[in-house]
C-alpha cells in the first residue's frame, strides 16, 4: 500500500500511517554521514525508524526485526521536497502517471511532491481535486500534494472556489504556466487564499510581452533567429506581485526565477525595513546550470518554460540562493513524449523532465561555484527544510517533513556526493525522455529513497 497523500498542507494524516497499517518494518541506518540543515546537524551517527517514523532509539524486540543498513561513506539527509512538478494524470498519462512519476521522484531522492492543476480538466473544482487525490493515494509511492488553480479554467477571468478546493485537499492555488494577468483578480485571490491559510503560487510573466516566445531574448536567440523572452516580462510580474504581497499581507511564492533582476526585487523585499513582505521564491536545478548558450544545437529538451537566460542570470540564481533570498530548488518536472518533442524548435512544446536528475545537477552546478562542502549544504538545505518553510510543513501541527527529528515522517534519502554518472536516454524511470542534461557528467546519485518509513527506491546493490 503506498503512501497516501496528505489532505493539505497543515493535515496530520501522511505517508507514515498508510506504511505504519502495512507494518512496515523497522530500520537502523548505520554510519551515514547526518545532514539535516533544519537542526543544524552534521555528523555520523545512526538513524532509526520504526511504525513509519524517526525515532531516537528501537527497542530491543524492533532491533532484532529491523533491517540494518550500512550507509558508511553516504550522506543521510530528509527526503527531498519539490514545489513544483507534473504529473500527465489525468488526462495525459501517456507523458506520465503517478505510478511512474512517482517512481521517478523517489529515484532522485524526492518523498513529497506538490503537484501542479495545469491537468486535463484542470483542477479547478472539487471533483477533479478528489479524483487527483484518488488516484495519487492508489498508485504513488512517495507524498503527493495536488494544488487547485487559482481562476476557473486557469483562464485567469474569474476566480476558482478557492475555500472549496482548500477543504477538498489543495495544498496551495496556482494558474501554473498560464500566470494570472490581471492585477485585480491578483489582488482578490491573494485576499481570499489568506483567509484560508492557502500560499499563492505565481508563474511570474507578462504574456503581452511573450507572444511567440521560445527561449530567453538576448544574443543568442538572435542569432538563432529565434523569438525571445525579455527577462523584463518576468520581473514586471515579480514586482507586482510584491506590491500585493505587502498590501494583502497573503502570502506569494515566485515560481522558478529566472533573471538577475527578479532576484534583486526579491531581495528588496526580503531586506524591507518598515514592514517584512511574505514573499518566497524557487528556481530550477537546470537554471543553475545551463543557459541559453546550450541551445546553439535547437535541442527542443532545452526548451523550457521559464526559459534559460544568459549567464548573468544564472549567477545571479546562484548567488540569490546563497544569500537566502531564493527559498527552494525545484525540479520542474514537466513530462513530453518523444513525438511531441521530435518537432521543429518554434513548435515543440516546453518541458524537461527533472526528478531523477535535480539534486545532481544543482550540486553540479553549485560546487563549481562555491566549492564542494558549501555546495552540499546548500543544496540539501534548499531541497528540504527550504522548501518546507515555504508550504508551513513543519511544526506541531503539522506532518513536519524536511527534518531528521524524532517524530518526523521516516523520509530519508541516501546519496553519494560524490559519485559521478552522466544521464541517458535509458537511466530514467520516468515515462518521458525530454530530459536538459542528458550526456552531461553530473556528481551526486540517489543511492536509497525511504518513504514514510517504507524503502521506494534502492541503489545500493
Amino acid at each position: 500500500m503506498p503512501p497516501a497523500p496528505l489532505r493539505s498542507a497543515t493535515a496530520t494524516g501522511d505517508a507514515a500511517s498508510a506504511n505504519a497499517a502495512a507494518g512496515t518494518a523497522p530500520l537502523h541506518i548505520k554510519g551515514a554521514r547526518l545532514l539535516d540543515p533544519a537542526r543544524h546537524t552534521d555528523g555520523v551517527r545512526d538513524l532509526f525508524a520504526a511504525d513509519g517514523v524517526l525515532v531516537e532509539r528501537l527497542s530491543p524486540a524492533q532491533r532484532a526485526a529491523a533491517r540494518v543498513i550500512d550507509a558508511s561513506g553516504l550522506v543521510a539527509a530528509p527526503g527531498f521536497i519539490d514545489l513544483q512538478a507534473r504529473f500527465g494524470e489525468p488526462g495525459n498519462s501517456a507523458r506520465e502517471t503517478f505510478a511512474t512519476g512517482s517512481r521517478a521522484a523517489a529515484a532522485g531522492g524526492f518523498t513529497t511532491v506538490v503537484a501542479m492543476p495545469d491537468t486535463s480538466p484542470p483542477a479547478d473544482n472539487v471533483g477533479t481535486l478528489q479524483l487527483i487525490r484518488g488516484i495519487a493515494a492508489r498508485d504513488a509511492v512517495v507524498r503527493v500534494l495536488p494544488t487547485g488553480t487559482i481562476t476557473l479554467g486557469a483562464k485567469g477571468e474569474k476566480l476558482a472556489p478557492i475555500g472549496s478546493l482548500k477543504a477538498a485537499g489543495a495544498t496551495a492555488v496556482t494558474d501554473a504556466l498560464g500566470g494570472l494577468q490581471n492585477n485585480e483578480i491578483m489582488r482578490r485571490a491573494l485576499e481570499y487564499a489568506s483567509m484560508f491559510g492557502l500560499v499563492v503560487l505565481d508563474h511570474c510573466q507578462d504574456n503581452s510581452m511573450t507572444a511567440g516566445a521560445v527561449m530567453h531574448e538576448g544574443e543568442v536567440s538572435t542569432r538563432l533567429g529565434l523569438r525571445g523572452f525579455p527577462g523584463a516580462a518576468e520581473a514586471i510580474v515579480v514586482a507586482s506581485d510584491i506590491l500585493l504581497a505587502r498590501q494583502s499581507g497573503a502570502r506569494v511564492h515566485l515560481q522558478h526565477i529566472t533573471s538577475a533582476d527578479s532576484v534583486y526585487l526579491i531581495a528588496h523585499a526580503k531586506s524591507f525595513s518598515e514592514q517584512k513582505i511574505p514573499v518566497t521564491a524557487e528556481v530550477s536545478a537546470n537554471h543553475l546550470l545551463l543557459t541559453d548558450a546550450a541551445l546553439d544545437t535547437y535541442d527542443t529538451n532545452l526548451k523550457l518554460a521559464a526559459p534559460l537566460r544568459a549567464e548573468r542570470d544564472r549567477l545571479a540564481l546562484a548567488e540569490g540562493l546563497r544569500a537566502g533570498v531564493i527559498d527552494a530548488i525545484v525540479s520542474d518536472h514537466s513530462p513530453v513524449t518523444p513525438t511531441e518533442k521530435d518537432r521543429e524548435f518554434d513548435l515543440a512544446p516546453f518541458g524537461a523532465i527533472g526528478f531523477e536528475t535535480a539534486f545532481a545537477t544543482a550540486l553540479t552546478a553549485l560546487t563549481a561555484l562555491f566549492g564542494a562542502a558549501e555546495a552540499l549544504r546548500l543544496t540539501v538545505r534548499k531541497l528540504t527544510s527550504g522548501p518546507a518553510g515555504v508550504l508551513g510543513l513543519h511544526g506541531a501541527e503539522t506532518p513536519n517533513l524536511g527534518t531528521l527529528a524524532a517524530g518526523a515522517p521516516a523520509d530519508v534519502v541516501l546519496f553519494d556526493p560524490n559519485e559521478v554518472w552522466t544521464p541517458n536516454e535509458n537511466s530514467f524511470v520516468s515515462r518521458s525522455r525530454n530530459c536538459a542534461v542528458l550526456g552531461r557528467p553530473l556528481t551526486g546519485r540517489v543511492k536509497l529513497t525511504v518513504a514514510g518509513g517504507k524503502i521506494v527506491f534502492d541503489a545500493l546493490g
